[in-house]
């Protein structure tokens, strides 16, 4: 069982990470499904200004709560963030809660914080109401793929994004239902990597296939991207521990640099492709979440 000063820290920072992570899917969703599907429209809508609301909430108790290593990894905000937002929302005309990234970037640490039993209260409330929002989102997410591979409705997402999204959602969940009992999930080390270096060879993919045609010189990172992180996969099983944490975190300090030129070159309006710059943003911050657990491994 997590200690009390574990249980805030470690519930607090998954659920910066993870409620942002999730607002932002639905805002995807939101955004790439066609004008007459007015009801998911509203549904994926209400999801996110809910995911917004707990995020503004979580933000407000974690200020010198959380550690410096996660402020530092650039997994909650980077440099990018706000302005990706700013003008993805501009973009589809869909609303994104800014002030929140706005009180993020203050977010500190404090080595002498307090790590109350009031605090442990509203943390665990935090985790329940996650957990019971996130049960419906699942569901939402699960229906939306479903009606795509049944061709009933429409929506500018690949259906394996849309199953990427879901398990994304899944992981939280399960975290989530683990900390109710104050307690981690137990996860073999290959379980781990092979989930998250299947997240980045994933992306790789995606983005291969939302740049467009001219953009060769990108599109071949992408798939050189793919064939590693798709090579780790196979070796967790028959390779050292030692050996394979190793060659992840440098697949992944490589790929982090990659989506953060991604970025960098969409914001500037640069790189030619369909990648709205919250989704570059989005999978930067994803990369910088799995080297700091990679690191503290």
């Amino acid at each position: 069982m997590l200690s009390q000063e574990k249980f805030i820290k470690i519930s607090l920072e998954i659920n910066l990470f993870f409620q942002r992570i999730m607002k932002e899917h639905l805002f995807f969703i939101e955004t790439s499904l066609h004008p007459f599907e007015e009801k998911n429209i509203a549904k994926a809508e209400l999801l996110k200004r809910s995911f917004e609301e707990l995020l503004y909430e979580t933000t407000l108790l974690s200020n010198g709560a959380i550690s410096k290593k996660f402020i530092k990894s650039n997994e909650l905000v980077t440099p990018y963030t706000l302005k990706a937002e700013e003008i993805s929302s501009k973009l589809t005309g869909a609303s994104l809660d800014t002030n929140i990234t706005r009180a993020q970037k203050d977010l500190i640490s404090d080595p002498d914080f307090d790590y109350s039993q009031w605090l442990e209260i509203h943390t665990m409330n935090i985790n329940k109401r996650s957990l019971n929002l996130l049960y419906e989102t699942i569901e939402f997410k699960k229906r939306i793929l479903q009606l795509t591979l049944d061709c009933s409705i429409s929506i500018y997402l690949y259906p394996k994004l849309l199953k990427h999204l879901v398990e994304e959602a899944e992981l939280y969940k399960e975290i989530l239902e683990a900390l109710l009992d104050k307690k981690i999930p137990e996860k073999s080390l290959c379980a781990e990597l092979n989930f998250w270096n299947h997240i980045m060879e994933e992306h790789a993919q995606f983005i291969d296939g939302m740049l467009d045609p001219s953009e060769d010189k990108l599109k071949d990172l992408a798939e050189r991207f793919i064939h590693i992180f798709e090579k780790l996969v196979e070796e967790c099983i028959r390779s050292s521990e030692r050996n394979i944490i190793r060659k992840s975190i440098r697949a992944t300090e490589s790929i982090k640099d990659f989506k953060k030129a991604s970025i960098e070159g969409i914001l500037e309006c640069e790189i030619r492709s369909v990648i709205l710059p919250l989704l570059a943003d989005h999978v930067l911050r994803e990369a910088n979440h799995y080297l700091r657990l990679l690191k503290s491994i």
